[in-house]
């Protein structure tokens, strides 16, 4: 790549750009939320976000109603492979960028490691999202996320353990369905 480009695109980042860690409500109730990660840039000029998708070679480009254009790479390989070496050779000029890229990366790390898998890796991430982006708007809170574990682990220390019988619980809340087993209790 031309040096001028991966120079401008990271410029660019440095005003425009951010490094996002967000977290997204699981049905599976052992791991109750799912960590994304993702690297945009919004802008008018479509022509500049193109640039993004062309030279990093992944991501999406959409458009608002109001004329707003976001470039998006939330594809965990395609931030690990792409937009993580990209920033490394070209770096930023700002001391909030940088930090935020240093925690984004962390968050890499943790994630290749499993550390997203269990609840004290959460919350090790959740440290991380907190010092990004000044704080920045979360759809749930900490409290709310470290919360949900405990809820978790409540349901499955609820469940009942019936020798002989498995309990089947269908998808409507009132019925329940006893299964008996053939082996020994």
């Amino acid at each position: 790549m031309n040096p001028e480009i991966g120079y401008y695109l990271a410029g660019f980042t440095d005003g425009e750009g951010s490094f996002n860690i967000s977290f997204r409500p699981r049905q599976d109730y052992k791991i109750p939320w799912k960590v994304s990660l993702c690297f945009n840039v919004s802008q008018k000029d479509k022509v500049i976000l193109a640039l993004f998708k062309h030279h990093l070679g992944c991501g999406t480009l959409r458009g608002r109603p109001d004329g707003v254009w976001y470039y998006e790479v939330n594809n965990f390989n395609a931030i690990r492979e792409k937009v993580i070496p990209f920033f490394k050779k070209f770096h930023f000029l700002s001391a909030k960028k940088k930090r935020d890229f240093a925690k984004f990366c962390q968050a890499v790390e943790m994630i290749e490691k499993g550390k997203h898998l269990n609840y004290e890796g959460i919350k090790e991430i959740l440290e991380l999202r907190r010092e990004m982006n000044d704080g920045g708007n979360r759809k749930y809170t900490e409290m709310y996320i470290l919360q949900s574990f405990q809820k978790s682990s409540e349901t499955i220390r609820q469940i009942p353990l019936n020798r002989g019988n498995d309990i089947v619980r269908s998808s409507e809340k009132s019925e329940v369905i006893v299964v008996k087993n053939d082996e020994p209790g």
